[in-house]
């Protein structure tokens, strides 16, 4: 069961690192090109949930039960926590004079921190209990 659960975290953070990788590439070349680092960041995070949700639902859980509409509006929820999470730190930390990077970077890890336990506990929670029940 532990090796199971290291696994699945070891899935998450693959699936963040590639998520985080969209984000930061879509925020810097929206900044680049002069968008306000605000609308920007709601732009990048959006592009990582599609992406998240895809592959999280698939590899990291391995859900395979049809997705329901109480999924996905679960998954929306966490990760709508998530993302004002990581838009109120990114605003603290520029606010608080941090280079846009440090920001970033430290609104980044608060976000994925809320964003698995709620997909952990709550949006794929069932699958984890089936197959903790296959053990």
């Amino acid at each position: 069961m532990l090796k199971e659960r290291i696994k699945t975290l070891g899935r998450f953070c693959t699936v963040g690192f590639g998520n985080t990788l969209i984000d930061f590439g879509v925020f810097f070349l929206l900044t680049a090109c002069h968008v306000p680092y605000l609308p920007a960041q709601i732009c990048s995070y959006s592009a990582g949930i599609i992406n998240s949700y895809a592959w999280n639902r698939n590899w990291t859980f391995r859900v395979k039960r049809k997705a329901g509409v109480k999924e996905i509006v679960r998954f929306l929820m966490i990760n709508a926590a998530a993302s004002a999470i990581t838009f109120l730190l990114l605003h603290a930390f520029q606010k608080g004079g941090c280079t846009l990077l440090v920001s970033k970077l430290a609104a980044t890890i608060g976000g994925m921190m809320m964003n698995f336990i709620g997909n952990r506990i709550w949006v794929f929670g069932d699958s984890l209990k089936n197959i903790q029940d296959q053990e």
